[in-house]
């Protein structure tokens, strides 16, 4: 399963988000926030998908969305087993998956358009980690370290 979570900038790119998933026929569930709010705190939705995201971490993944995307990946990433990634351009989600096998992609919702964001997304979901001893490796050593 797919779960997004969004605060109030990065509340309407994840609103078009999910027409661009439902036209693919991806599954996905929205974790909020579930109207435009002003005052709403990223934190709380970062829990949220995170949370979902550890009960099956091998099936699960997540969409992140706030202004820079940098509080989102922050609190993501406070959750161990988590690998969050901001990505700015669809390269950056490939190999953010193939080689960091990140779980959550983070958006920038001031930063990045609508467009833009359907091609990273597409990349992030299409794109499937290659184990490799160096990887693997590397991921240990953030679960063990982290």
């Amino acid at each position: 399963m797919l779960y997004l979570g969004a605060d109030h900038r990065g509340y309407y790119l994840k609103e078009e988000i999910k027409k661009f998933l439902a036209s693919k026929k991806w599954k996905f569930k929205d974790l909020g926030n579930s109207k435009y709010d002003k005052d709403d705190d990223f934190p709380i939705f970062a829990f949220k998908v995170t949370q979902k995201i550890i009960e099956q971490p091998k099936e699960n993944l997540g969409i992140l969305i706030c202004g820079s995307g940098i509080g989102m990946s922050i609190m993501a990433n406070r959750t161990k087993a988590i690998r969050a990634g901001l990505c700015l351009t669809p390269y950056a989600a490939e190999l953010g998956r193939k080689e960091d096998n990140i779980n959550i992609l983070v958006l920038a919702g001031d930063l990045t358009d609508q467009v833009i964001a359907q091609d990273i997304i597409e990349r992030f979901l299409t794109t499937k980690y290659i184990p490799q001893e160096k990887y693997e490796r590397r991921i240990k050593m953030l679960d063990e370290l982290g």
